[in-house]
């Protein structure tokens, strides 16, 4: 279960609605241990451009799709959170998941602020982001996934998609693959590992691993 987030199978300071990030450093990185204060509402719609190993993907948020996950997703990028987050969990012919910080303590501190549920309003379809989450209510935190092929059957479980990839999914599609899934079912990367020792652990033990260089909300 997804704390190994997303089931047995599959898991700041106060920020106006503008794009970007802030230029001030400082504040990005209190941001980054304090998600009680990362509470912008997010636009009607807009769009973050993920810049990664293997090239570039452009994901368009919906916030009608899943509020409180287009809410969350909003302020992680906006105070840096998914920079340099590896892609620790491709699978051929299901999803690749991402969303676990490389700096233990940044992950501990969002662990602790998880979302409420939003109802499933949109199908698992083949691009389309969504949260992963663990069999408990409202336990969404950081982890998000990107259906690799039509996962209809996740509908039923309580995955509210809440974007879709509108450039890129060749770029995700070529992702490396080749640790299969994760511990304790695989010999991928083991998801409290990651949490213990972060991205220390992953270039290590997992070198191939693609990472998300950057991720901005485009203007």
């Amino acid at each position: 279960m997804l704390r190994r987030t997303l089931l047995a199978s599959l898991t700041f300071v106060g920020l106006s609605a503008c794009t970007g990030r802030g230029t001030d450093e400082g504040a990005g990185k209190s941001a980054l241990t304090d998600p009680a204060s990362a509470t912008a509402t997010a636009p009607d719609d807009f769009r973050v451009k993920l810049v990664t190993t293997k090239g570039d993907v452009v994901v368009e948020v919906h916030r009608n799709w899943a509020p409180h996950g287009a809410d969350r997703f909003y302020n992680l990028v906006q105070v840096g959170f998914f920079d340099d987050v590896a892609f620790f969990r491709a699978i051929e012919g299901f999803m690749v998941q991402f969303g676990m910080h490389g700096d233990p303590k940044v992950q501990a501190a969002w662990n602790d602020h998880p979302i409420t549920d939003d109802p499933v309003v949109q199908s698992n379809r083949r691009g389309m982001l969504t949260f992963a989450k663990k069999s408990a209510p409202d336990s969404r935190t950081t982890q998000v996934f990107i259906n690799y092929v039509d996962n209809a059957n996740l509908d039923a479980m309580g995955f509210a998609p809440l974007g879709e990839v509108v450039e890129g999914m060749d770029v995700l599609d070529a992702l490396y693959k080749g640790y299969g899934e994760g511990a304790p079912r695989g010999t991928g990367p083991d998801q409290i590992q990651i949490e213990s020792r972060g991205n220390a652990y992953l270039r290590e033990s997992f070198p191939e691993l693609d990472y998300v260089k950057t991720a901005r909300v485009m203007p």
